[in-house]
């Protein structure tokens, strides 16, 4: 792991300053000699913060990098979760650099992720907004490794050149000092079920992080895995968009053979939600927004919420295995979880975040 550079920041409601992040970030792509390739889902960053960033970017430029941004252009939006991003194209089209557009429907261009020089990788949960960076629940994770980059340089450049989801992310990938990166949608099938196989292997603990729990395998397993309390299983979720997950299965009727296992995984208080402030362009964007698995001493961490449509969006996941960051991310969704209640799911009818 130490070869790799592996640097994971979490980011909690209220714990960090956008400055900060920015600082963080801005610092990563100022080291930059040759290339930056950016794949962002949401750029909001008015003011100060995102001055610094604009800046870092316009210096790349002047130095010589070659640098290319994609970002997902909103559409119609029909589904709960993911939010739509706040993207402004316009402002993004002033920036000194190639910028590029996809469209985000039906499936979401839904990466955060920036490959700098083919060598190392920012990658993680977090949008490049400052909502995402103050009030929202997070992981931001550095990397060294030109291996690793190159799963990433080959996912950007379909993803460039195509200008497209459908099809991206259909290769396979290697692991370089026990990191293996994933890429949606090419492997999201493939990647539901690799994470619930490693949930169904744990034989101590697994710990969630996810906005919401619906891809199919992931679900039965956790059902299966609560219903024989074999092992400590607990998690936090969005309470709000899962609510808004039941209510649409409950209207429409095409996944509501989810919910015996979705109640039987949030049964006994294993898993606590935060009530967000419900989405609005204009409203507090403070969900719970982290996508970490732990299994035993496995960490899935990266943009991909454990959903369905997480499998049909581009995404990517870094799969780590690390007895101590497996160790200090459960301890951090344990401290997570401890700050929201317990998510409960009335029969027949919506699931009723807590109080607040």
């Amino acid at each position: 792991m130490n070869a790799l550079n592996l640097d994971v920041t979490t980011l909690s409601d209220g714990g960090q300053t956008a400055d900060a992040i920015a600082a963080k970030l801005v610092d990563f792509l100022d080291g930059a000699q040759r290339s930056l390739d950016l794949a962002l889902y949401d750029i909001r960053l008015p003011g100060t913060v995102g001055d610094a960033v604009r800046g870092a970017l316009e210096g790349a430029v002047a130095r010589g990098v070659a640098v290319r941004l994609l970002y997902n252009v909103p559409g119609v939006w029909k589904v709960p979760v993911p939010p739509p991003p706040s993207t402004r194209p316009e402002l993004l089209e002033t920036l000194p650099c190639e910028v590029r557009g996809i469209a985000g429907q039906p499936d979401l261009m839904h990466h955060k992720y920036v490959v700098r020089d083919g060598e190392r990788v920012a990658t993680g949960s977090a949008n490049w907004t400052v909502d995402s960076w103050t009030r929202q629940e997070n992981i931001i994770c550095l990397l060294r490794s030109p291996a690793l980059a190159a799963a990433y340089a080959q996912d950007f450049s379909d993803l460039w050149s195509r200008s497209k989801v459908e099809g991206s992310g259909r290769f396979d990938t290697a692991a370089d000092g026990g990191v293996r990166p994933w890429f949606t949608p090419g492997r999201g099938r493939r990647l539901s079920q690799r994470i619930a196989t490693a949930m169904g292997e744990a034989t101590r603990r697994i710990r969630i992080a996810s906005p919401v729990i619906t891809a199919g395998p992931i679900l039965g397993t956790l059902a299966e895995v609560a219903s024989e309390g074999r092992l400590d299983l607990a998690g936090v979720v969005d309470a709000t968009q899962v609510a808004q997950v039941v209510r649409q299965w409950r209207e429409n009727g095409n996944a509501t053979w989810k919910l015996p296992s979705l109640e039987r995984v949030m049964a006994d208080d294993r898993v606590h939600g935060k009530r967000s402030t419900p989405w609005r362009p204009d409203s507090l964007h403070d969900f719970m927004h982290a996508k970490v698995t732990v299994c035993d001493d496995t960490v899935f961490l990266g943009s991909f919420n454990l959903s369905r449509s997480g499998e049909e969006n581009a995404e990517n996941v870094l799969e780590i295995a690390s007895p101590q960051l497996a160790d200090r991310l459960a301890t951090w969704i344990d401290g997570i979880r401890a700050r929201y209640p317990d998510v409960v799911i009335e029969p027949g009818r919506a699931a009723r975040p807590p109080a607040r």
